[in-house]
């Protein structure tokens, strides 16, 4: 059950219906995860500075049980996200920066319970 949370300063337009359901597709296939368990939130049109310039930038975080707890796993799952907003907003990697979260099944709730539960 990931949770995928973009910060950008790109419009809103930049995020249509079409680049969502694309971006959750292809980060659940990198992170292994079925799509329909996929939880994500943008926020565009924020004030933004990456590495002293305020050009067009995002900053994803991802948040994952099992599957972002190691450098090897990240490494992969960067390189598969980075190519598709890399390609699909027109940035380059240095304007790219993607924190991963490793979850634990007791942090986060389902259905009136936890997923250790589930």
């Amino acid at each position: 059950m990931p949770f995928l949370d973009l910060q950008s300063n790109l419009p809103a337009s930049s995020f249509n219906e079409g680049f969502l359901k694309k971006f959750a597709s292809v980060t659940a296939a990198a992170l292994g995860k079925p799509e329909d368990r996929m939880n994500l939130v943008v926020h565009p049109g924020l004030p933004m500075l990456i590495g002293g310039s305020c050009s067009p930038c995002v900053v994803l975080s991802i948040a994952a049980i099992g599957v972002t707890d190691t450098a090897d796993k990240n490494k992969e799952h960067s390189a598969k996200i980075f190519s598709f907003l890399t390609s699909e907003l027109g940035l380059s990697e240095d304007r790219v920066v993607i924190q991963f979260h490793a979850l634990q099944p007791h942090q986060v709730g389902k259905k009136g319970t936890v997923m250790s539960f589930l």
